[in-house]
């Protein structure tokens, strides 16, 4: 598991933090992978809190009358937002796409060492194999940085289990069997915009006084941005992929996100049922915690741990 910090991100693929069934020590830096959630994560706070520090020119007291006022006060941060989404659309749509080469790394795949070619040679694809979202990675981290078990091995084209993980078809595209990272650098930019409507549903909660207030602009605004993720994707002009993080998968996450914090906002803190979301409350108060633990197998390892009766030889060291 990789951090944003540079002494446990060393830790943990140095050989001291392993899932149960990957018990091998130390890492091989010519093959590490750079980019990840955390490292995203990390990225769009490390932006966002630089914009909201050299932006903050309102104090929480502001009296923001006027019904648009909050954009404007805060405008910086949706200037920096524009500027994102211009960096993303301009690479994403006008990025050149060479034909590419590449040799299956992973020693578990039945095609290890097997080198295959990709045609490409386009510009503003979002298909698998030539996009610039990868184009990007390939030239900036190399293909032996990134990730080498992308989640398209799971579609039609590439296997007969779709949705779920199976053997690639005999007839399967070069494509399948290349890396692509999820969390490469380019849909890491387009990441940043997520972080900007969530600090703007903070500074909504710290200006605006009254229930109804804030209740109206957090379901208006999400209602807004569900429309227009939906409308992009249903007319085919930008599809939702978390994959590439599209414009209309920021829209439609950002506005579900508003949507659900509207509900929370009734139940705690206007009806008061806050014993019913303690146990959220201890997860978002330990989000990174819990992170960890999950990805690294430590609950599986815990809930699994447990056991009534005896325990015969072969299941002990299964």
């Amino acid at each position: 598991m990789y951090d944003e910090n540079h002494e446990s991100f060393l830790c943990s693929e140095g050989g001291y933090s392993h899932a149960p069934d990957d018990l091998t020590y130390g890492v091989d830096v010519n093959k590490i992978r750079w980019s990840g959630i955390l490292q995203r994560i990390a990225l769009a706070y490390l932006v966002v809190a630089l914009l909201e520090i050299a932006t903050k020119i309102a104090q929480p007291d502001a009296q923001l009358i006027q019904r648009f006022s909050i954009f404007r006060v805060y405008c910086w941060q949706w200037l920096a937002g524009a500027c994102v989404l211009i960096i993303y659309f301009s690479v994403l749509y006008g990025a050149y796409v060479p034909d590419w080469e590449f040799t299956v790394q992973r020693m578990d795949y039945p095609d290890y060492g097997k080198h295959f070619t990709v045609t490409c040679g386009v510009r503003g694809t979002l298909d698998p194999p030539c996009n610039a979202v990868g184009y990007v990675d390939r030239q900036v981290l190399g293909l032996s940085h990134i990730y080498q078990h992308p989640a398209w091995r799971r579609s039609k084209a590439c296997t007969a289990n779709s949705p779920y993980e199976g053997p690639l078809r005999p007839d399967a595209p070069s494509w399948c069997h290349a890396p692509f990272d999820p969390e490469g650098i380019l849909s890491s930019i387009s990441a940043i915009l997520s972080t900007i409507f969530g600090v703007h549903y903070g500074h909504v909660l710290v200006h605006m006084k009254t229930h109804a207030d804030r209740l109206k602009h957090w379901i208006l605004m999400g209602l807004i941005l569900l429309i227009l993720g939906f409308i992009l994707h249903f007319t085919h002009a930008m599809p939702l992929n978390k994959q590439l993080y599209t414009f209309s998968y920021v829209c439609v996450t950002s506005g579900a996100a508003a949507l659900v914090f509207s509900f929370s906002y009734i139940m705690v803190d206007i009806l008061g049922f806050k014993c019913l979301f303690l146990p959220f409350k201890w997860i978002g108060m330990n989000a990174m915690l819990v992170y960890v633990m999950a990805a690294e197998g430590i609950f599986a390892g815990f809930v699994n741990g447990w056991y009534y009766g005896i325990l015969d030889s072969e299941a002990r060291f299964r």
